[in-house]
């Protein structure tokens, strides 16, 4: 009998006992996919990925089908999974009329999409970077009275294609709008993947120094460049204790075509075990679900781990 590799677990001083692993993977990791994905195989990831452990599932976006047509079955979704107790299953709403789909549907949790950069935010929202907020607070307070938490999104937060690099105080002044309007959750997302650990740091201490709360930040990277993992971990270092995540590295971004697949959520649970971090997830039941939605998509997983442990 074979015995799968294990990582040797050392802890670490200065990291965090508990991290809470936000998966991605049914919303930003298939949305990009060029193929429509069939609603009842996006049903049975999501059912499979809370079997592995996983308790917040971002489930599908009420976008519009045009700009997304990859979601243009978030009700039909909602509808059909198996929702479990336990399992919060967010939804990313961009404007009012994406409210009112997500309440029909009876999410208790969902998420707006900002933009650090004025380029992205005329590109993303066809808004300004200041007129974003304007569309963004009727729905946070919409939201918030009918019992709902709501996650703000800032995309480009390290680096934006048009642009270039993002000061870290840009990124400061939008995060701290949004917590104001009445957001729980702030993910600073690192949508085309260029930034590195210092700059992690950096972010966050601006977001820390600007009164967003440490313990209210989540990163989001993107693997681009292979520092996911090794930003990551300088973000844990500065007590962040949720990070964004998609099953087998799934993922990119419709708008920044230079963005790869987020990082993996089997690599970073090898992490965190190494660490002696607890997170909740079974490994084995991560990397065969990966491995099955390889199947579904036809191409292998880009997570070293997955390949690793699958021998794939």
């Amino acid at each position: 009998m074979t015995t799968r590799a294990l990582p040797m677990t050392v802890s670490t001083q200065g990291l965090p006992a508990h991290v809470s692993i936000y998966e991605v993977g049914a919303r930003d990791g298939l949305q990009n996919e060029k193929t429509v994905v069939p609603v009842a195989v996006k049903a049975e990831f999501l059912n499979r990925l809370a079997d592995a452990g996983l308790t917040t599932l971002e489930a599908t976006s009420f976008v519009h089908p045009k700009w997304v047509p990859q979601l243009a079955d978030a009700a039909e979704l909602l509808d059909l999974l198996e929702r479990r107790d336990g399992v919060d299953y967010p939804v990313l709403v961009p404007n009012d009329r994406g409210l009112d789909r997500a309440l029909e549907s009876g999410v208790g949790h969902v998420a707006v999409f900002a933009s650090a950069t004025e380029t992205f935010a005329n590109k993303n929202l066809n808004r300004s970077l200041d007129d974003q907020f304007g569309m963004f607070e009727p729905v946070v307070t919409r939201a918030r009275a009918a019992g709902l938490r709501v996650r703000a999104y800032v995309s480009m937060a390290f680096g934006d294609p048009w642009e270039g690099a993002v000061e870290p105080a840009q990124v400061a002044t939008v995060g701290r709008r949004l917590m104001e309007m009445g957001c729980s959750q702030l993910s600073l997302g690192d949508t085309i993947g260029t930034g590195t650990p210092g700059h992690a740091e950096a972010v966050i201490d601006a977001c820390v120094a600007a009164s967003v709360p440490v313990d209210a930040i989540a990163v989001h990277f993107h693997d681009t460049y292979g520092q996911a993992l090794a930003n990551t971990l300088a973000a844990l270092r500065r007590g962040v204790t949720t990070v964004d995540s998609s099953a087998g590295g799934l993922g990119g971004c419709p708008y920044a075509k230079s963005a790869t697949g987020n990082l993996a959520t089997e690599d970073l649970v090898w992490m965190l075990d190494g660490l002696g971090i607890s997170h909740g997830a079974n490994l084995d039941a991560l990397v065969e679900t990966s491995v099955w939605m390889a199947g579904q998509l036809g191409r292998p997983s880009p997570s070293r781990v997955v390949k690793a442990l699958s021998g794939g």
